[in-house]
């Protein structure tokens, strides 16, 4: 069986070129995650190796959607192969079941980190110079009505509602609300 996985970094982002692309090779089932690469924590990711089975053939439009480094990539590719089953990368032509396949993998996986890395430095540099020349002023504070902040936090310190009741009052994500909560001191 031929068996898709498909990733894009968010919500907003489509899928389709990469669909199209196991359309036409007759994929049987597919898997998509709308979540970063930075980490193997994806739901479909985890369903797509829980079905996998022998025999199966594991196909991904590029190494890059499957991890974003080296490590994470190997491990992957090595749950699959421990189920018996093959990995394929359409865009760098890649087939685990040979031994330049294997060796390929390991190359286009490092590369794939370096560039990475790449992207990340030259993003902290443009950041940098942006400061400098006070062009970059980081993201603007989420605006919070501190009245009502102080008194949702004095219901939630009470224990008359949860922290999880208490943000979504507020309208926050856990990291803000409790960022919020030790800067005014609550």
């Amino acid at each position: 069986m031929k068996i898709g996985y498909v990733r894009v970094s968010t919500q907003e982002q489509n899928e389709g070129r990469q669909t199209e692309a196991f359309n036409n090779m007759g994929v049987d089932k597919l898997f998509v995650d709308k979540l970063s690469g930075k980490n193997i924590n994806r739901p479909q990711l985890a369903e797509m190796l829980a079905y996998i089975r022998e025999g199966d053939i594991v196909v991904v439009e590029s190494i890059s959607r499957l991890a974003r480094n080296t490590r994470d990539l190997l491990d992957i590719v090595e749950k699959i192969k421990n189920k018996g089953a093959s990995f394929v990368s359409l865009k760098e032509s890649i087939d685990t079941d040979s031994v330049s396949g294997k060796f390929m993998l390991t190359i286009f996986a490092a590369m794939a980190e370096l560039e990475r890395g790449y992207i990340l430095e030259r993003q902290a540099e443009g950041i940098a110079l942006a400061k400098r020349e006070g062009k970059y002023k980081g993201r603007a504070p989420i605006a919070v009505d501190e009245e009502k902040f102080r008194r949702v936090c004095s219901r939630w310190r009470e224990g008359k509602i949860t922290a999880v009741q208490a943000m979504a009052e507020v309208d926050l994500k856990p990291n803000t609300f409790y960022r919020k909560v030790k800067k005014m001191g609550l």
